[in-house]
């Protein structure tokens, strides 16, 4: 229930973001009318349609996407009707009377008091779902949270009711808007008898937004008035009101006293075993069970790895088993060879289960990488924590749990050797969030004229970046989940605050090799150079995984991050920091 306020909330809050402007001339398009005969059921029907077309291009893949941009189409075609029935009344009238007749014959009792049509709601319902279909609200924290879930688990009514209460808040504040501007607008009428021309002035801005939205100019002009702060207040209910779906019981308020969360589901759904044939809860019944749920290319999987490697060791004579379970974010890491040569190199030597289905993931009700689940010799879970960090709590419990069993414990671990790509982030400066450059979750893409899904275009940088903008030059295609560069030269640009910069490259299917070149403010990066370059920023994509390509000496201050690639076919999916 705490999710679902919080969700309302956040839907409240798009009302002080950009996203929300494309779809503030259709709001006030019915401003000089009863708001529960206009703006009630434009705002119910907008909200609902966008929990269906949401729920529908989060779980249903492509072919939901394709019908959706039908789906647009068809919604700019019907608001560019309603812009021209505004701005002319007897385009208006045509319109409503066959609505005014479906509403007569839906129900005998149409006739109102006053002599109007109920059929005559059917309008601003019309409007509303017009409206849902095209509105794309920014993909704050407790938005990406739903969609993730809803992506990873499928469709369910869960998903559907978290949008709808989304949606929900969003028309709330609008409604808010609505009324404070129908007042507005019924006194200019008053007073200034405009009422006719501000109604054709509504019209004609419902056909700017048409067009606007049909040549994919909002989004690179809303991101250039994108708003930090409302992302900062979402994250914000997030942290301090509750936790996010599928987080269990809390902890008990002893240290020592551990809460029974659930037992181990069943591990039959793995699509593959590594390092071990397949395993079931039977089988380790009986044993101290480390849970790890990871993905080969997550920055902070790979900064956890450590010290999971560590307690494997540490703890294997005790009769601690750790299990990986590899559940992939990205396509590429569901291929076995992609995820064994990882698992080689990363030194990772216990059982991993590989979940390309999300069999495990549903049957712990997980959402997070890492995420790591304690069980008792008994099957039972009765610790976790999800994200980085809490390492000295995550080995108490583990040592408590292997004392209950009566074995001996070697001492605690006193350090853990995390070097390179494993070295815990600076977050006392870090204030870059990760990154994606697919259209499905690109935030901050600051190239004019925005993105232009699933096609090759030509792309140009901006005359300036802001923190935490990014742009293109030259001729990519953005997909669902990548950036694909089409010819020789093409570059990425980020304006960033960290000291670490990663971003997860992969060359196209034939795995030629792609060299590269890193430059930090216009130079090159010396001594802040990650891993995978040289002082001279010069670095090659040789597979698909994360690339440290920006470790800074000091990092107090915002620096312009630019990458050229030197042949065509680079897949670019996602920025990540420390």
């Amino acid at each position: 229930m705490l999710l679902f306020a919080i969700a309302y909330l956040a839907g409240g809050l798009t009302i002080l973001s950009p996203c929300i402007l494309p779809v503030l001339p259709f709001v006030f398009a019915g401003a000089d009318r009863p708001f529960r005969r206009s703006g009630l059921p434009m705002l119910a029907g907008m909200a609902l349609t966008f929990a269906l077309i949401a729920t529908l291009a989060a779980v249903g893949g492509h072919w939901a996407i394709e019908a959706n941009q039908a789906g647009r189409w068809a919604a700019l075609a019907l608001l560019a009707l309603f812009g021209l029935a505004l701005v002319w009344p007897g385009l208006a009238e045509r319109i409503s009377r066959p609505l005014v007749a479906l509403g007569g014959r839906l129900s005998q009792a149409a006739e109102r008091d006053d002599g109007t049509q109920r059929g005559e709601i059917l309008r601003p319902v019309l409007l509303g779902i017009a409206t849902g279909l095209v509105w794309a609200p920014c993909a704050g924290p407790v938005l990406g949270v739903i969609l993730t879930a809803a992506a990873l688990d499928g469709a369910s009514v869960h998903t559907t009711l978290l949008l709808a209460a989304y949606a929900a808040g969003a028309a709330t504040s609008l409604a808010a808007a609505l009324l404070l501007g129908r007042r507005v607008f019924e006194t200019m009428k008053r007073f200034l008898g405009l009422g006719t021309w501000l109604r054709r002035g509504l019209g004609g801005a419902v056909l700017a937004g048409v067009v606007v939205i049909g040549l994919g100019l909002d989004t690179g002009l809303l991101g250039r008035l994108s708003l930090p702060g409302t992302v900062a207040i979402e994250q914000t209910l997030l942290d301090r009101l509750g936790p996010a779906p599928g987080m269990l019981a809390a902890m008990a308020a002893s240290d020592n006293a551990l809460p029974v969360e659930g037992t181990l589901p069943s591990l039959a759904g793995a699509t593959a075993w590594l390092n071990s044939p397949p395993l079931s809860s039977d089988s380790l019944r009986g044993k101290v069970v480390l849970v790890d749920f990871w993905t080969y290319s997550c920055i902070n999987c790979l900064r956890a790895l450590p010290h999971v490697r560590a307690w494997a060791e540490k703890y294997r004579e005790a009769g601690l088993v750790v299990l990986g379970i590899h559940a992939p974010e990205f396509a590429f890491e569901k291929s076995l060879s992609n995820v064994r040569e990882a698992v080689r190199d990363l030194n990772v030597t216990y059982p991993v289960a590989i979940d390309n289905d999300y069999a495990l993931w549903r049957g712990f009700n997980n959402h997070y990488w890492p995420a790591h689940y304690l069980i008792d010799r008994e099957g039972r879970i009765r610790y976790h924590h999800f994200g980085e960090g809490n390492y000295d709590r995550t080995e108490e419990v583990v040592r408590q749990l292997l004392a209950e069993t009566g074995h001996s414990l070697p001492p605690a671990t006193d350090a853990v050797d995390s070097r390179g790509i494993h070295a815990p982030a600076d977050f006392a400066t870090l204030a870059s969030p990760e990154t994606y450059l697919g259209h499905d979750r690109a935030e901050n893409f600051r190239s004019p004229g925005g993105i232009v899904p699933d096609r090759t275009q030509a792309y140009a940088l901006p005359a300036k970046l802001r923190r935490n903008e990014w742009a293109l030059a030259g001729e990519w295609q953005i997909e669902s989940e990548r950036a694909v560069a089409a010819t020789a030269g093409g570059r990425i640009v980020f304006r960033f605050h960290a000291r670490d910069l990663h971003l997860v490259l992969g060359p196209d299917e034939s795995g030629t090799p792609i060299r590269f070149r890193v430059r930090l403010d216009g130079a090159v990066p010396g001594a802040d150079h990650g891993i995978d370059t040289n002082a001279e920023g010069e670095g090659t994509v040789s597979g698909r995984r994360l690339y440290q390509l920006i470790r800074q000496t000091e990092s107090s201050r915002d620096r312009t991050f630019e990458i050229e690639f030197l042949s065509p076919g680079l897949q670019a999916f996602a920025f990540t920091f420390g």
